[in-house]
């Protein structure tokens, strides 16, 4: 494919299977807006800039899976996904763990376009201050986000029951982060060199 063949092909897949999450979600739309919000907001950024800071193959990759995760979850409510029941029941779990791939997932993605967006806009360039703030910004933005649900359970606990997905675990916000934490180290671990090979074309003279 050729550069810009892409990142369209991503982009018709993902708006393909956004639109699919939005029609009959299983629970409220509310709920569904809320799961879907990130998306929302993250589009418009990413065409806006695609000219003028177009990120890596890799990046885009990653925020596709991302995107088509959140709207999984968005369509059935965390708590009522397919995927977390066949889990449940493989694994002996006690409860639908679906949202958990999702926090993974906070941490894994963002890992790399931190990465990237500090490697191309600010001092830092390879080395372990770049990995560790790699980590840590996901881990800053899974806290506000777990803030955020406290905020919107307290403005609407019953619509937004469904959004919090705690299904009565009492460390749900903790066990959280921690997940999203795990993902942040094991993408920097795994895909650091990767990521540095798609940088060289950008950056070449620092990777």
């Amino acid at each position: 494919m050729s550069s810009d063949k892409y990142p369209l092909t991503l982009l018709i897949i993902v708006m393909a299977f956004w639109v699919w999450s939005g029609i009959n979600p299983h629970d409220t739309r509310l709920t569904w807006v809320l799961e879907t919000f990130p998306f929302m907001i993250a589009l418009p950024v990413m065409l806006i800039t695609y000219k003028r800071f177009r990120l890596t193959d890799l990046a885009y990759t990653l925020i596709a899976v991302h995107a088509m995760i959140l709207m999984l979850g968005g369509h059935y409510s965390y708590a009522k996904v397919p995927l977390g029941f066949w889990m449940e029941e493989l694994f002996g779990w006690t409860r639908n763990n679906y949202d958990k791939i999702g926090h993974f997932m906070q941490g894994f993605g963002p890992a790399i376009y931190t990465r990237e967006i500090m490697a191309r806009t600010s001092p830092l360039k390879r080395g372990k201050w770049l990995g560790f703030v790699a980590v840590v910004v996901p881990l800053a933005f899974s806290a506000l986000y777990e803030i955020m649900e406290w905020i919107a359970s307290l403005s609407n606990p019953t619509d937004t029951e469904a959004f919090l997905g705690t299904q009565g675990y009492i460390w749900d916000t903790q066990t959280d982060m921690f997940w999203c934490l795990m993902g942040a180290i094991i993408a920097i671990v795994l895909l650091t060199k990767v990521h540095d090979k798609y940088l060289r074309k950008l950056i070449p003279s620092d990777f």
